[in-house]
């Protein structure tokens, strides 16, 4: 009787090989939509306006005291 190889390498394997394809495959559906949605705002990922700017201006106050 011949020893089967360890079948759980060949598991682990496909599946490493399955979860870099699914990583792939959201970059490249997900990537454009980003970057489109990045490039359309002007003042970066996210503007700071009315309540906010006071928002963020009382948060950084309170963490530097």
């Amino acid at each position: 009787m011949r020893a089967r190889p360890h079948s759980g390498t060949r598991g682990l394997k496909r599946a490493i090989v399955t979860s870099v394809r699914l990583c792939l495959a959201t970059l490249i559906l997900v990537g454009p939509l980003a970057a489109v949605a990045v490039g359309m705002s002007a003042d970066g990922l996210m503007p700071k306006r009315g309540a906010g700017l006071v928002l963020f201006v009382s948060l950084q106050r309170q963490s530097m005291s």
